[in-house]
């Protein structure tokens, strides 16, 4: 008090200077300027003793039971009997924060989670047993449009094929929601990932526990967190304060979720290290899925949540001898076309690439409209390549 008396005779006082000793002291900054007020009054440079609020070591851990709920605690006091002793809100709010700026620790109990009636497993409620029949390389081609909700197609009658790929994917999706892990699903443009993922959460045992974050080129760390509360619906329900939002995000993830995030490959190092220090914390229990072409490379750039996926999931192009079976399988259109013909579209122009099979299946839909026996030669099918690649 002395130092500010000195400073204010000089006319070198602040607001910062009060904020400082605001701050050390453990008081508002009201209150400092009312203790330099009664200085200069009574001559009394000394700050007056406060007997104020300490949390006990007893409350502490109570406070550690609630998992830090400030308001929980306060209900936790006054239903013991404390009466007129429970301190105000404001004040637990403000000793609380002081003690933990101290280094106080907080132990947050967290009950385990089991495997059981609360948290079904999804690998026994798949319902894979439906089937139209096998491919010569192992692969499963499902027929029933029942369990396509969700599931994008470019051209009617479209099938979603069950190759093994698609069945990897969906086991790594279902293996992630029941352990709330974080997976990347990656591989190049057009391979099929978006498919086979929303395949995947569509036949999820609770597909309304999916949230899905949208995010654009280079989103900064508020951007991040404003989109993770609008998928967690949280809306204007998040508070200001980057460190009270961040609470608020991890208590919505400690409810078992899948949090969908495609074109992970858009988000730079910041944003990936708020991710990971949001899935870091011991109460998430959401998994994460980062989908996108490219998704590896931008993980691999932030090493502490790269070292955190449990699963790394490639989805790859088809190989040449199974594209004829598999486009057989996606649209009843291929099923009389010569598997030489076939081979010819896939080395100048499929490659393997399952968007540019199904644009490919989009144009001679197209062409063969209204006919009611389509035959689809080799003349059609040059053309119709013609019209994605240009003049061959």
């Amino acid at each position: 008090m002395r130092r500010l008396l000195e400073r204010q005779q000089a006319g070198e006082l602040s607001t910062r200077h009060v904020r400082a000793v605001a701050e050390t002291v453990g008081v508002s900054e009201r209150t400092v300027w009312r203790w330099l007020e009664q200085a200069k009054t009574t001559g009394q440079v000394e700050a007056p003793v406060r007997q104020g609020y300490a949390v006990s070591d007893e409350v502490w851990a109570l406070l550690g039971e609630v998992g830090g709920n400030v308001a929980e605690l306060r209900r936790r006091l006054a239903a013991a009997g404390g009466g007129d002793s429970v301190p105000s809100a404001s004040t637990l709010h403000r000793v609380i924060r002081r003690d933990r700026r101290a280094g106080r620790a907080l132990l947050v109990e967290r009950k385990p989670v089991v495997a059981g009636p609360s948290r079904p497993d999804p690998l026994s409620e798949l319902g894979l047993n439906v089937v139209a029949g096998q491919g010569t390389s192992g692969q499963v081609f499902l027929r029933e449009q029942k369990h396509l909700a969700q599931v994008p197609v470019l051209v009617p009658g479209a099938q979603v094929v069950h190759t093994p790929a698609v069945r990897s994917v969906l086991r790594t999706v279902a293996h992630a929601a029941a352990v709330g892990a974080v997976v990347c699903l990656y591989g190049d443009a057009g391979q099929g990932k978006t498919v086979a993922l929303q395949y995947a959460l569509s036949q999820l045992p609770h597909p309304a526990r999916v949230r899905r974050v949208h995010v654009g080129v280079h989103p900064t760390v508020p951007e991040l967190r404003r989109v993770l509360a609008d998928a967690l619906e949280l809306g204007r329900r998040l508070p200001r304060g980057a460190g009270e939002a961040d609470l608020t995000l991890v208590n919505a993830l400690r409810q078992p979720r899948v949090l969908v995030l495609d074109e992970a490959q858009r988000l730079p190092g910041p944003a990936l290290e708020f991710l990971r220090g949001l899935w870091d914390h011991p109460d998430t229990d959401t998994a994460l899925v980062l989908a996108g072409a490219g998704s590896e490379r931008a993980l691999r750039r932030v090493p502490a949540l790269a070292s955190r996926v449990l699963t790394w999931e490639l989805v790859p192009r088809l190989i040449p001898r199974e594209v004829a079976t598999v486009m057989a399988a996606f649209h009843p259109l291929w099923e009389d076309v010569s598997e030489d013909d076939v081979a010819w579209v896939d080395e100048h122009v499929g490659h393997g690439n399952f968007r540019t099979w199904a644009k490919l299946t989009s144009h001679l839909t197209a062409e063969t409209y209204g006919r009611s026996r389509p035959v689809v030669d080799r003349r059609m099918l040059e053309r119709a390549c013609a019209r994605l690649m240009g003049p061959l």
